[in-house]
């Protein structure tokens, strides 16, 4: 215990390694997404809605992790900017979402650039990068 009556904290911690390192990708890749005119929740309401056109907004929501109304907000406002187009926008009724044209363009520049940021940090932290696969694969060695 140090002085001060407070345990010293460890050296390192990956938990805060881990969020420095997402905090400077996410805010490279926000930079990249706001040029296209989105924002990285869009992107990725929009590469679920691109991936299986028709889905709900539960489904939506249960994905991102975000409420069933702030999926509405965030749907609406895609189609309000002509990305996604809503067949059956009615009260009451399911919707039958699909990626419009421009909505199809402005998701493939978004995952070019994507991938543009991740040969960088693979290029530039490749041991964080195969870390990070195997734990997207569920094998962390």
């Amino acid at each position: 215990m140090a002085d001060n009556g407070i345990d010293e904290a460890p050296r390192f911690s990956p938990v805060i390694a881990l969020l420095a390192v997402s905090a400077s990708w996410e805010a490279q890749l926000a930079a990249e997404l706001r040029s296209l005119g989105i924002s990285t929740r869009k992107f990725a309401l929009l590469g679920h809605i691109g991936a299986e056109p028709g889905i709900s907004f539960s489904e939506l929501a249960r994905r991102s992790h975000i409420t069933v109304q702030s999926a509405h907000a965030a749907v609406h406002a895609l189609v309000d900017d002509g990305l996604v187009a809503d067949a059956t926008a009615q009260a009451g009724a399911a919707s039958d979402l699909s990626v419009t044209p421009k909505g199809a363009r402005v998701l493939r520049d978004a995952q070019d650039r994507l991938a543009q940021l991740d040969g960088a940090l693979a290029r530039a932290l490749p041991r964080v990068a195969e870390s990070l696969d195997g734990i997207r694969a569920g094998v962390v060695e």
